[in-house]
């Protein structure tokens, strides 16, 4: 049976604490996940990014498990928007959160 993937499993053991996201393009925020959960390999998670009032974001592992893709939708948007993917997680530091 496969793994699960590694960035997913730290983001969901992580949380509900703050978790540091960076993006495959060097960027990176603090995140508080509201949920997180496993279908079997399958993994989803929706929450808030802390300096992004009103916006929602989702990740979602990619139909093959190796990626993590991070979504945005905004307060006044009615469909989701790529943001980018998910290079590493790690527990946010409390100067941070």
């Amino acid at each position: 049976m496969a793994d699960l993937n590694p960035v997913a499993k730290r983001i969901h053991n992580v949380s509900p604490n703050p978790v540091r996201l960076t993006l495959d393009d060097g960027t990176s925020a603090v995140y508080r996940m509201h949920s997180t959960e496993f279908f079997q390999l399958e993994f989803q998670a929706e929450g808030e990014r802390q300096d992004d009032d009103g916006a929602e974001y989702r990740l979602i592992t990619t139909e093959d498990n190796e990626s993590v893709l991070l979504g945005r939708k905004g307060p006044d948007e009615s469909e989701w928007s790529m943001v980018g993917e998910v290079a590493e997680a790690a527990r946010a530091e409390a100067t941070e959160n």
